[in-house]
């Protein structure tokens, strides 16, 4: 597989926002005062690893096989509890309140990224794989919204 000057610039370009997503929530995960946040976090942040491999594979000149990939996108997540009533926020969620916004305002422009990515590329099975990711970016969102909706953190 031969990729465009383009294609590549372009792969360079998701590579290092998966960089960043990648540090953002392994340091996040430290900074949580709620292990659930802790948690999903972690859960995202090795999500967004596979995301960086799949894109270091497609850069080495190879496509990779998503039938292994993160099952994130096929799996349902658990319904969310109720919201708490107290909107009171104490400085723990005050501090996660902070956290959850900065991820879900970083996976909406991931996310763009990507859907920008999937008209650049001539290969359909590049742009399947760029939608795959994709998707995965939206549930991230999906997630820390619902956490967010479940304890009173979105306003």
């Amino acid at each position: 597989m031969v990729l465009s000057q383009k294609e590549t610039t372009y792969l360079q370009d998701l590579k290092k926002e998966e960089q960043d997503c990648i540090e953002k929530y392994t340091r996040y995960a430290s900074l949580a005062k709620d292990q659930k946040l802790k948690d999903l976090f972690n859960e995202i942040g090795a999500a967004e690893k596979t995301h960086l491999d799949t894109i270091n594979c497609i850069l080495n000149g190879n496509i990779p096989d998503m039938s292994t990939s993160s099952k994130g996108s096929q799996t349902a997540s658990s319904p969310a509890p109720s919201p708490q009533v107290n909107t009171a926020l104490n400085e723990d969620k005050k501090n996660d309140q902070y956290l959850c916004n900065d991820t879900l305002a970083t996976e909406k422009y991931v996310s763009s990224v990507y859907n920008t990515g999937i008209f650049e590329f001539k290969d359909a099975r590049i742009r399947d794989i760029l939608n795959h990711i994709q998707k995965e970016e939206q549930e991230h969102g999906k997630k820390i919204y619902d956490y967010m909706a479940a304890n009173g953190l979105y306003a």
